[in-house]
């Protein structure tokens, strides 16, 4: 079990490459590359050149750092452009060495074909980055609620689709919005299904009236931190072992350290609670039996 914790490319940030040098220098242990073109600005992978994905390359491997790769927000599917889409992106996480995509999971007022059209869509994509040695993470959004979630792993089980191939990319501000469960994103968690296998998390927070994005311990938790401890608790007890991304770029950046800190202590807080694993359990009976041939 690892909990490993970074940061995002951002819109706001001054320039493409300051956030992943932010994570660098800080010894952040995982980055998130997202593309969010945009007119006024925003990247997209062929703005990045081939000399710079070897040196994120390289430098994420000199650095322990885990990289991952978001498609661009509005990608689903069913798009008539998302094989090449993806393809674009596949590429780009091959060079910089990324091993994990995201994509959101689009339903609910979105899209009216239904999860089994979702499924039979996202199939082939699936299937072409598993056999590029990729893993998936299908992300909740604003409208999609637990349900959504627990039918969707339930459809792609059927599919012989497993958690070393595709997974859930759990986004605590999203869930946070979700009318099922506004304000209340434990409720989200806890709703999740043993059959949902949560690989990834999107980390951020709100005051339940719009996706601010707020870095966490800046929002609600800066008053009262318990729902953070619980998600926490709640994730070792899921046995997650993963990155968790904060998705800003705040001001001062500092505060994505501060968040890094406490969410590594909570971590360590927590993970003595846990039940031990088997492996955990065997070394501790070793422990014993030595202590008690040397008392």
């Amino acid at each position: 079990m690892r909990f490993r914790i970074g940061n995002q490319t951002s819109f706001a940030a001054p320039d493409l490459m300051s956030p992943f040098e932010y994570a660098v220098a800080n010894r952040f242990d995982a980055f998130e590359w997202l593309p969010d073109k945009k007119y006024e600005g925003g990247w997209q992978e062929s703005d990045i050149n081939p000399e710079t994905r070897e040196y994120i390359r390289q430098t994420a491997a000199l650095h322990d750092i885990s990289l991952s790769v978001h498609a661009p927000i509005n990608f689903n599917p069913f798009m008539p452009d998302a094989s090449e889409i993806i393809r674009n992106a596949a590429d780009f996480a091959r060079q910089i060495g990324a091993w994990m995509m995201v994509i959101h999971l689009v339903t609910g007022h979105q899209m009216d074909r239904g999860l089994p059209a979702y499924v039979e869509a996202v199939r082939p994509i699936i299937n072409r980055l598993s056999a590029e040695g990729f893993r998936l993470a299908i992300e909740n959004t604003i409208y999609t609620g637990p349900k959504d979630i627990n039918e969707l792993f339930y459809l792609l089980r059927d599919e012989r689709l497993d958690d070393k191939t595709v997974g859930m990319c759990l986004d605590i501000g999203h869930a946070n919005l979700n009318s099922e469960t506004r304000n209340d994103y434990l409720e989200y968690v806890d709703a999740l299904g043993p059959h949902v296998p949560v690989t990834h998390v999107h980390m951020h927070e709100n005051d339940g009236s719009s996706d601010s994005h707020l870095t966490v311990f800046t929002g609600p938790s800066a008053v009262n931190d318990a729902g953070i401890r619980g998600l926490v608790q709640r994730l070792v007890n899921r046995g997650f072992s993963g990155s968790i991304i904060m998705e800003q770029w705040p001001w001062p950046a500092e505060l994505l350290v501060k968040a890094r800190d406490t969410l590594l202590e909570m971590v360590r807080e927590s993970i003595p609670a846990h039940p031990l694993s088997e492996s955990w359990q065997h070394l501790g009976k070793n422990f014993r039996r030595k202590k008690t041939k040397k008392q």
